[in-house]
């Protein structure tokens, strides 16, 4: 994610307390901000999957969506687009088919991760109804495009806020950003996370992020509407 959004949503850091390290597949999320990313790298220190910027708002494409899109098939490694949203902009469906059209689409290939919307940086002036009915829009605008609920980036701050703990949106994969060690309250909306961006850096480019379960179930996500893998393995 953009990490000037970012700073402002957190006010730790994870370089503060190191992750004991977990079983669950590693991933990255970047975007041209990370520059060029030696794919080859990566899947040699066992990167699993990586979602990568796409697009932003109703007219930024990503400089490396492409380089980096490519890469990462070309070495195995799931994948899938994030739109970095912009409520204040345009409604929820001209954003979904931006997304769409330039990246952002699914395929049952067992290689493409649903995309996902990139919410954060405040609530654009819009009440939590307001809020809630723009991300129904992107959500349902997506899903009838692709068959596949999109997942939801975003930190349980920011979704208590700017969505006033909306409970609408469980079949949404939940794509949790929590810099700590082990993760926190989830928002109201999910009683498990899918993804976890735990940190911000580390040894691989970009942001650091586990999938909550094993290889299969990442697998799994990349072929079905799977939504969550009930099993949380410990720290």
């Amino acid at each position: 994610m953009h990490p000037l959004h970012l700073v402002a949503l957190f006010s730790f850091s994870a370089a503060a307390s190191p992750l004991v390290k977990r079983a669950d597949p590693q991933g990255i999320d970047v975007s041209h901000f990370q520059g060029s990313i030696d794919w080859n790298a990566m899947a040699a220190n066992g990167v699993s999957f990586a979602y990568i910027k796409a697009t932003e708002g109703t007219t930024f494409k990503d400089s490396m969506f492409s380089t980096n899109y490519l890469g990462a098939t070309d070495v195995g490694i799931i994948r899938g687009g994030y739109h970095f949203a912009h409520p204040d902009t345009s409604d929820g469906a001209t954003q979904a088919n931006f997304f769409l059209a330039n990246g952002g689409g699914w395929s049952g290939d067992g290689i493409t991760l649903p995309g996902a919307i990139d919410l954060e940086a405040g609530c654009y002036g819009l009440t939590a109804s307001e809020m809630v009915s723009w991300i129904s829009d992107f959500s349902d605008t997506y899903l009838s495009a692709t068959g596949r609920s999109p997942a939801i980036y975003t930190t349980t701050s920011w979704w208590n806020q700017c969505t006033g703990g909306s409970a609408d949106f469980s079949a949404n994969p939940l794509w949790l950003a929590d810099w700590a060690p082990s993760m926190g309250p989830l928002p109201t909306s999910w009683g498990s996370a899918t993804f976890w961006q735990y940190a911000d850096s580390g040894s691989n480019p970009g942001d650091q992020d586990l999938f909550i379960g094993d290889e299969g179930g990442l697998q799994a996500c990349a072929l079905t509407s799977l939504r969550v893998i009930p099993r949380m393995t410990p720290l």
